[in-house]
């Protein structure tokens, strides 16, 4: 009986061994979508490095599928191929159809640089830099100052509010207290 196999692949050879397979006669899947960088539109591998290939394995000539070129492995446990679930399968190709059709992704009321104050979680009322927004479905990525020390996370943008800063208003900077290398400064 035909099942769903996650097979790994070399790096950027996914499509060459989708490819290569199909003109075996062996059907594959090739979740794929597309990226807006800098103007240019890009498709890339979703899950970059594999591919899933519906294949009898106990029928099947192994030879046809085992030693094409950019393949590394069939996903398996110890020596044992591990089927996917036909319900994995349809996740995956709804899913990829659902970034496909948000082709208008959210705007967010946020630029780069933003003071937002975030409403929710455990870091509630908590000051933030907004960074980007990181994924399709509404996810932002805002830089949070805990310690002294910049720490990226990831909210729903839900989660946010923008903060209306006073214009003009610049934050002091903090006096030096050494010339470097612990060298105290004094004052004559």
């Amino acid at each position: 009986m035909k099942s769903w196999y996650a097979l790994h692949t070399k790096v950027n050879y996914e499509k060459k061994v989708a490819y290569l397979l199909l003109q075996r006669q062996i059907e594959t899947y090739l979740p794929e979508m597309t990226s807006d960088k800098e103007g240019i539109e890009r498709i890339h591998p979703l899950f970059p490095g594999y591919l899933f290939m519906h294949l009898d394995l106990d029928t099947a000539n192994p030879s046809h599928w085992q030693w094409t070129p950019g393949l590394r492995r069939i996903v398996a446990y110890g020596d044992e191929p591990i089927p996917v679930p036909l319900e994995v399968i349809d996740l995956i190709q709804h899913k990829v159809s659902e970034l496909a059709s948000a082709k208008n992704r959210p705007v967010y009321p946020f630029k780069p640089g933003d003071t937002v104050r975030i409403k929710n979680g455990p870091f509630r009322d908590l000051l933030a830099v907004f960074d980007k927004a990181s994924t399709p479905g509404g996810r932002v990525q805002i830089l949070l100052t805990v310690l002294n020390r910049s720490v990226r996370i990831r909210l729903d943008d839900s989660d946010l509010e923008k903060v209306k800063e006073p214009p003009g208003q610049v934050q002091p900077k903090r006096q030096r207290r050494t010339r470097g290398r612990g060298r105290p400064i004094r004052s004559a």
